[in-house]
């Protein structure tokens, strides 16, 4: 009798045993729970939002788009070795891994994320080809896992009518914005055009080259990381009838800075290459170079005026002319020669203009930073040719290099001065170097390009007989 009354205090004293375990590991689903819901309100919307500029697939989009995913993703906690989702399922979405590991298992020729491995870490992405359709694989989480998911019904946030503008596009926009938007084929290449109405001078000016590779380095890079300086090289002229396809290696991502490396291709061949170093916002020490003293930019005639009126405002007259006899139409650039005070001064390598960008941009930094990039280009590198221009002369000019450092932000769309000089002209090329300044006479940026310069000889072969 002593003996059973032992025997159920035994499984009393386990049930409660079990009784208080089942509670404990209650009250520590409770408290996980607890801390799960209180790193979701941890995870606010600004960290949201730099944390999608962190992930490869998303950095083509416009930062506008960027900040209307992030008022949709929902976060998904995962244990250790809990399905994530199910080969044959379809899934919630578009899955982004904010912390911790995945592996996935299946058919090996599925791409997930954008890694060709089976094992998947923070910024990494999984359900982005498949939305809509079933999975071909397993995803399994290796660690406790999160994850943002974009759901199916809002996968139209991933396709953008451009990579400057979530938005609708509206006929104000700027012929520069036109000029400098790509489409997106895979993650880290792009495809680039040029427009009927783009400028071009029997092939691809060079402003649109260097503007769309700098674009879609940029499409690679969090928007958090503006461009702080590029350096690139022209190799061959780039044919206006052919598309131009933009190849971006990721050279490097750092916590503070990236880089990026552009090859443009035309017909299978490299046409142009650019390297460009990104940097988040930084506070330091500042200086800079006084900004000289110039009429205001509407005191000047437009480009379009002075050829209309068969003017050359402050260059040599046959040098003016040779530029008005390529200006047609309207120029996406308003661009305003200032008047040397010394007619001599026409002669001296060096020239000031106010430029700004024609039509309205979308806000977005990088494109204020593209355009100018591609209005810089127009009389840069040929400002060495003045002190040798003579009457009937012929030159050859090309670019052979540009680069650009970026001191401030830029706005494309208000006035800016840019202040040209061309301190060496030698070995049959000329260098020119230029600052440009705001209205509030702080210094945005300097740029720097060499140029091919050559004198055209006429022939002194006898003409053949037509017979």
């Amino acid at each position: 009798m002593q003996n059973c009354i032992k025997g159920s205090r035994f499984v009393h004293n386990l049930n409660k045993n079990l009784v208080f375990r089942v509670l404990a590991v209650e009250n520590l689903k409770k408290r996980s729970d607890l801390r799960l819901s209180m790193d979701c309100e941890r995870i606010d919307r600004e960290a949201v939002i730099e944390f999608l500029g962190e992930v490869s697939l998303l950095q083509r989009l416009p930062s506008s788009s960027l900040k209307k995913i992030a008022d949709f993703v929902q976060v998904r906690y995962f244990d250790s070795g809990q399905h994530v989702v199910h080969k044959g399922e379809k899934g919630e979405g578009l899955y982004l891994i904010w912390d911790g590991k995945a592996c996935s298992s299946g058919s090996p020729e599925v791409l997930v994320g954008n890694h060709s491995d089976i094992q998947l870490k923070q910024y990494d992405y999984f359900g982005y080809c498949t939305t809509g359709s079933d999975y071909e694989v397993n995803v399994i989480a290796l660690s406790k896992l999160i994850c943002l998911v974009l759901r199916h019904e809002n996968s139209h946030l991933l396709h953008p009518k451009s990579i400057w503008n979530a938005d609708e596009m509206h006929e104000g926009i700027a012929l520069v914005q036109h000029i400098l938007s790509l489409e997106p084929q895979e993650v880290d290449i792009f495809h680039g055009h040029t427009l009927p109405e783009a400028p071009s001078f029997g092939h691809v000016f060079g402003g649109q080259l260097i503007g769309q590779a700098l674009a879609a380095a940029t499409k690679t890079v969090s928007y958090l990381k503006p461009v702080h300086s590029f350096h690139s090289y022209f190799l061959v002229a780039g044919e206006t009838n052919a598309p131009i396809i933009y190849e971006v290696y990721r050279a490097n991502d750092g916590q503070n800075f990236a880089t990026r490396q552009v090859a443009a291709k035309q017909h299978g061949k490299i046409i142009f290459i650019l390297v460009a170093s990104f940097q988040k916002d930084e506070a330091g020490f500042e200086h800079q170079d006084l900004m000289p003293h110039v009429d205001a930019p509407e005191t000047f005639k437009s480009i379009e005026e002075l050829s209309e009126s068969h003017e050359s405002g402050p260059l040599p007259v046959f040098y003016g002319n040779a530029f008005s006899e390529k200006i047609s139409g309207i120029w996406p650039i308003d661009i305003r020669l200032c008047e040397p005070s010394n007619p001599e001064e026409r002669y001296k390598p060096s020239l000031k203009y106010w430029l700004k960008v024609r039509g309205e941009l979308s806000d977005e930094q990088a494109l204020h930073r593209c355009a100018l990039t591609f209005a810089s280009d127009f009389f840069f590198g040929s400002i060495s040719l003045k002190p040798h221009l003579r009457k009937e002369m012929k030159i050859l000019a090309l670019s052979l290099d540009h680069s650009i450092w970026f001191h401030r932000p830029v706005k494309a769309d208000d006035w800016l001065l840019f202040v040209i000089e061309a301190p060496s002209s030698c070995g049959g090329r000329g260098l020119s170097t230029g600052r440009m300044f705001n209205q509030k006479g702080e210094l945005v940026m300097s740029i720097t390009q060499e140029a091919l310069l050559r004198e055209v000889k006429p022939t002194n072969r006898a003409p053949r007989a037509k017979m």
